[in-house]
């Protein structure tokens, strides 16, 4: 008798959790709402282990992840919506479909000729749907701000809404600035601050985009390397007994930076 497939093991697992009887409290009482957070958790730890280079972490964190699947999946079918192997079937037929360069006679020559194409089909499966009443349709609400940012105006570009290039915008940024500090000079009322604060991350969000950058990933990015110099800063502080003495921190923040930069 052959071995059982470890994904069919993961499926019987679940099945068994969510069991009226026998199953865990815990997991008979979730629902798609009360599970999204902890998929979209999932994601970002995904990514945290590839940005740290540890595969033995990523295989973990890929497994949690694919729990999160196999859940929602297990409860659309007690649902009666659909199982597993419906989404497994589903994002196959996709794959295929949106791929006519690999699985058919098409031709792409190019990755920016692929995205282009992708975006195509997914446009075009929108509109087939009868879903589609504007380019932004399908940018998800839950995305995280910047990221969202970035996709909407990625998609308005593609109508031609958009900067001639990157210097356009950073005359954006720099006109967005000005207004924060107009905004400050006239009493910082917080929700006139906010908005302009709001404008001036799109437009950064936008100067990303121009650039080739993930917005998402340099932030991320530029995060970590602000919190692996502060703590550097706190432990020299801690040091020499400095305490809240902004010019001193700042130079132990030049310190380290300089230390940083001389080993790169």
């Amino acid at each position: 008798m052959s071995e059982e497939r470890p994904i069919d093991r993961l499926l019987a697992i679940m099945a068994r959790l969510r069991d009226p009887e026998r199953g865990c409290p815990w997991d008979r009482e979730q629902n798609f709402a009360t599970i999204a957070p902890y998929t979209i958790e999932e994601a970002y730890e995904v990514a945290d282990a590839i940005e740290r280079g540890d595969p033995a972490a990523l295989k973990d964190e890929l497994g949690d992840l694919l729990l999160q699947v196999v859940f929602h999946a297990r409860m659309a079918e007690e649902a009666g919506n659909f199982a597993f192997a419906d989404v497994a079937a589903a994002i196959a037929d996709k794959m295929v479909r949106r791929h006519p360069h690999v699985f058919g006679d098409a031709v792409v020559a190019t990755v920016a000729a692929q995205n282009e194409a992708w975006e195509a089909h997914k446009a075009a499966e929108r509109q087939a749907s009868g879903a589609a009443e504007s380019v932004l349709d399908g940018v998800a609400l839950a995305l995280p701000a910047l990221l969202r940012a970035a996709k909407l105006s990625r998609r308005a570009a593609r109508i031609g809404f958009d900067w001639p290039d990157a210097r356009a915008v950073i005359a954006k940024i720099n006109e967005e600035i000005a207004e924060v500090e107009s905004e400050l000079a006239n009493g910082a009322v917080p929700a006139r601050v906010e908005d302009e604060i709001g404008d001036l991350l799109f437009a950064a969000a936008n100067l990303a985009r121009k650039l080739d950058v993930e917005p998402e990933t340099a932030l991320r990015r530029a995060t970590a390397k602000f919190e692996r110099r502060f703590r550097r800063v706190e432990a020299l502080a801690a040091e020499r007994g400095i305490g809240r003495d902004l010019d001193a921190l700042e130079a132990l923040w030049q310190q380290v930076k300089r230390a940083e930069n001389a080993t790169e």
